[in-house]
């Protein structure tokens, strides 16, 4: 993905929905961005890319979602909850990661070393005219 920018939330969904093209059972989507950039809404449009149309919302208290897609899962995580790398291994880290969906994680650099190598990592940046810069980065 190349560096996108969203003017409301409708866009940051159709970005997410653009994102999802080609993505496959084992990918790895790590969302970094302060609270408000829109995570959650680009995640809402990778699920309905992905042909789930159920309602996207972020898991932050129950930690993860389960969505079905057209033909993927889709497993959607908030680590910002998380308070150690042990409690997300019981959490069944490791699980999701071999169940042959997709992953995608808000607040992905409190764990970045539980990722997996081929991770995709997306940073969110809310500018000063209330727009969101969607950027690929280097993991943390």
């Amino acid at each position: 993905m190349q560096t996108t920018t969203a003017s409301n939330e409708g866009e940051m969904i159709d970005a997410g929905r653009t994102a999802a093209a080609g993505m496959q059972a084992g990918d790895v989507i790590a969302l970094v961005g302060e609270l408000g950039s829109g995570k959650t809404h680009f995640t809402k449009g990778i699920a309905g890319g992905l042909g789930c149309h159920t309602d996207i919302t972020s898991p932050t208290f129950s930690l993860v979602h389960e969505h079905r897609g057209r033909e993927l899962p889709i497993f959607h995580f908030d680590f910002y909850r998380i308070e150690s790398a042990a409690e997300l291994i019981a959490l069944g880290w490791d699980d999701y990661l071999d169940a042959g969906g997709i992953c995608v994680i808000e607040w992905a650099d409190r764990f970045p070393e539980l990722l997996p190598a081929a991770t995709r990592w997306l940073h969110l940046e809310m500018k000063e005219n209330q727009s969101r810069l969607i950027s690929p980065m280097k993991g943390p």
